[in-house]
């Protein structure tokens, strides 16, 4: 079996992943309900922020404390398909809600997180940023549901076909 994650980089793992699958489905909800619309994006902002401020702790934990490595046999070319799809969600972790918080801000619309608490705007109101940021938010949020989604058939190709201990590295919570 590989050597295990420690346990923070788990919780932060699992954590971010229940709150990505959730936030995907929030912004697909929001675009296609009027109704719940308003109901939504009071969740959705908090919600980006919470993912944004633990993707920084996550990159800092993983700069400090690093994964464990691939097993030795691992072939050149999916050790480094793992590590780029890695960075990759690391990066569309922090774009997302960064491009969402500028959007927001080009919009001229307060970035309410819980009750008076408000972040400042990013970028100043711009009709024409916005214009260009919306569909670039679109367009990050549906990448990073892809990469997601190949992410999670990795890890269930090391788990249930590879059995190489990858997956348990990440998935066992006993030492």
């Amino acid at each position: 079996m590989a050597k295990p994650f420690p346990l923070f980089s788990r919780v932060l793992h699992w954590t971010m992943a229940v709150l990505i699958f959730a936030m995907l489905f929030i912004g697909i909800r929001m675009v296609s309900s009027l109704p719940d619309y308003h109901r939504l994006v009071s969740i959705h902002k908090p919600l980006g922020i919470l993912i944004l401020v633990l993707v920084a702790i996550r990159l800092i934990n993983r700069l400090l404390d690093p994964p464990p490595p691939l097993p030795e046999k691992f072939p050149p070319l999916l050790r480094f398909a793992a590590e780029a799809s890695h960075w990759l969600l690391y990066a569309l972790m922090f774009a997302v809600p960064l491009v969402g918080w500028a959007m927001l801000s080009a919009a001229g619309y307060p970035i309410q997180l819980v009750g008076s608490l408000h972040l400042p705007p990013i970028l100043p109101h711009s009709d024409p940023l916005f214009a260009v940021l919306r569909p670039l938010h679109t367009a990050l949020a549906i990448l990073l549901f892809a990469t997601f989604l190949a992410h999670l058939g990795a890890a269930l190709t090391h788990a249930l076909i590879f059995r190489d201990g990858v997956f348990q590295s990440m998935a066992s919570w006993r030492k």
